[in-house]
């Protein structure tokens, strides 16, 4: 296995204005971070952040421990800025995005993918194939394009039975929430739109030769991870089953606000954690730090993001 750190600038950052968000300013889309399985090559592609409130993630946890893991890795309580890393896979066949990012319509400070793609010379007509973990908004709305047709024209759409009964059910609306009720509204429409395209696939099926689904149910009823293996060398592409660095890696038990079954997503997070400190599988997560690209460390009783692999 090879890999490698790389920042391929394109473009200026742009000053976001707009609730919430006046004064900040967009980093550059760019390709964090490249791994070499045997024939398999993995990019990672900013599609830029999220502006989240604290709680949304950390209000229904003990404060008082709470305070001191922010303080060790610098995050702020109040605002949160988690990254977006869109997983690019190339075997010289097919080329494979594992989700698609925002869009333009879900969070001004994200939506980035097609200029990360430039960066590496891949045109949406390219792609071959689109993996979802999820559909939760910054995973999915990026499929179409301005005018509501699939962006990656070219592509077949593959997504856990699970995660797509979940979301095209008409009453997951009305049951989800309100906070979240627009999630449900906009994933129906971006997956009704792409039906005719869609594969359906289980856990521990092999969805893709050398990739295989693992169930990491919780953050989403359906959220698959992947495993990415070419001989004895492995990744695990985890989605938002580990959503930080920093309180899911030192308290995996504790329930996070942004999954929607937090018993379940809790119960997930420790094992993938133990799994991936056991074994030392890097792994790719959505919203980790750098390009998302590391590994799971023992550190006592829990864990701690390493970005040397």
């Amino acid at each position: 296995m090879h890999t490698t750190r790389r920042g391929l600038l394109k473009g200026a950052g742009a000053i976001m204005a707009g609730a919430g968000l006046a004064g900040l300013t967009v980093p550059p889309a760019f390709a964090a971070n490249t791994i070499t399985l045997g024939e398999l090559q993995i990019d990672t592609l900013s599609d830029g952040h999220l502006v989240l409130p604290g709680d949304f993630i950390l209000a229904g946890m003990p404060q008082d421990a709470l305070m001191p893991i922010l303080a060790r890795h610098g995050v702020s309580r109040d605002r949160l800025t988690p990254d977006c890393n869109v997983t690019l896979l190339r075997d010289g066949t097919r080329t494979v995005l594992f989700d698609v990012g925002s869009g333009p319509d879900f969070a001004p400070t994200a939506g980035r993918l097609l200029e990360a793609l430039e960066t590496v010379d891949v045109a949406p007509e390219d792609v071959t194939h689109v993996v979802f973990t999820h559909a939760h908004p910054d995973h999915l709305w990026g499929v179409l394009d301005d005018f509501d047709d699939p962006l990656f024209s070219e592509a077949s759409y593959l997504i856990g039975k699970t995660e797509w009964d979940y979301w095209i059910d008409p009453n997951t609306v009305d049951s989800i929430g309100d906070a979240r009720a627009s999630f449900a509204v906009g994933a129906q429409r971006r997956l009704a739109a792409i039906e005719d395209r869609v594969e359906f696939f289980t856990d521990g099926q092999e969805v893709l030769p050398g990739v295989a689904a693992r169930a990491s149910f919780g953050h989403t009823p359906g959220h698959m991870a992947f495993e990415v293996r070419s001989g004895s060398n492995a990744v695990m592409i985890v989605g938002d089953a580990i959503g930080n660095h920093h309180v899911a890696f030192e308290r995996p038990e504790w329930a996070s606000g942004s999954d929607q079954q937090t018993d379940i997503a809790s119960k997930t997070r420790v094992q993938l954690l133990d799994q991936l400190a056991a074994d030392q599988i890097p792994m790719i997560g959505f919203h980790l730090p750098g390009g998302g690209l590391g590994r799971a460390e023992r550190k006592g009783d829990s864990y701690q993001f390493v970005t040397e692999i």
